[in-house]
């Protein structure tokens, strides 16, 4: 209720320790003028008191009232609505070329190495407010999942449709990817333009040569980061496929080409990374997002509603209204 509500001179409530001292004061002062009278018996003095001797100190509360409610005023209580509004004054392009051969259901990443990739993605596109991002899919051939788009729920829900299936021929066409993701992303006008580039293999497949696709990558001054995805050593990952469709797992070794997926993100001005395990993973995505931030200007708006105006005219009512009981109802007594 009171998240919006401030004070703009808060020093001002020292002064509200006036207040118990101008009662010390008053009692102080009333017991000096009060006189004591000796006699023998104070019967002839008996009768019934009137009231308003009584209501006396409602003048003193008044002027109480009246000095709380000045010093309130003078704090400057207020309420703030505070507006905002951004803009980006350096936008990103990003396409991320994700590896979804067969190898990529191994499960040496938790629950496999797709679905920890799928998973750390999401979080990385939902990080990425201010940019638009497109999905390349690849395994012996690639096409393009989404075009690069600022609409998250479009590229989320794409992310999310990704699986190995047998529609792509099997393979890792590690070219081909990167030359479907940098042919969607050149065209871009975009202060920036990234491609991530995921596999978990080495290049078997496709016809179009890694290292060229890099050359095309620098030439349209396109960044690419590598992710090599996979435990060192052996990982349980599909071997042959069963007579009821499933998978059959066996140990096998992790080949990753480093030396390729280095060599591509050094010739475009990127950086290599190596996922053994879902934190590294998420790590590399987190130092991602660190390396490409996209610059985003706040506006903010303050609309002040200030609130002492009341207190300031409630104040000289109370002051008011003390000096019209002093000068008529009271007038017998002060």
């Amino acid at each position: 209720m009171f998240a919006n509500f401030n004070f703009e001179n808060p020093e001002f409530f020292w002064l509200l320790l006036l207040l118990p001292l101008a009662i010390g004061w008053y009692i102080w002062k009333r017991n000096k003028q009060t006189a004591a009278l000796k006699i023998s018996s104070t019967k002839g003095f008996k009768g019934k008191s009137g009231l308003l001797p009584k209501l006396r100190p409602v003048l003193f509360v008044l002027r109480l009232l009246t000095l709380a409610l000045i010093i309130t005023a003078m704090v400057r209580p207020r309420t703030v609505d505070v507006s905002t509004q951004s803009s980006s004054t350096q936008g990103i392009d990003i396409v991320m070329a994700i590896d979804v051969s067969a190898s990529m259901l191994a499960r040496d990443l938790q629950p496999t190495r797709l679905e920890a990739t799928k998973n750390v993605a999401e979080e990385f596109i939902k990080d990425r407010p201010a940019d638009r991002i497109g999905l390349v899919v690849y395994a012996g051939e690639s096409f393009t999942k989404t075009p690069i788009t600022s609409d998250k729920s479009i590229v989320l829900d794409a992310l999310e449709g990704i699986e190995y299936n047998n529609v792509l021929e099997n393979g890792t066409a590690i070219g081909s990817g990167l030359a479907t993701a940098v042919n969607r992303i050149k065209d871009s006008d975009a202060e920036s333009k990234v491609i991530i580039l995921l596999t978990d293999g080495v290049n078997n497949s496709g016809f179009i040569d890694p290292n060229t696709a890099s050359e095309l990558a620098l030439e349209f001054g396109i960044r690419v980061y590598t992710i090599g995805v996979g435990s060192n050593g052996m990982a349980l990952s599909p071997t042959a496929i069963l007579p009821n469709g499933r998978f059959q797992y066996g140990n096998v070794p992790v080949e990753i080409d480093e030396k390729l997926l280095s060599q591509i993100a050094s010739t475009t001005g990127g950086k290599y990374f190596r996922a053994t395990d879902n934190e590294k993973l998420e790590a590399i995505y987190e130092e991602i997002d660190a390396l490409e931030k996209t610059e985003i200007e706040e506006f903010r708006y303050y609309n002040y509603d200030e609130k002492y105006r009341p207190l300031v005219l409630l104040a000289g009512g109370l002051l008011l209204l003390e000096v019209l009981l002093r000068m008529t109802v009271f007038r017998s007594f002060v």
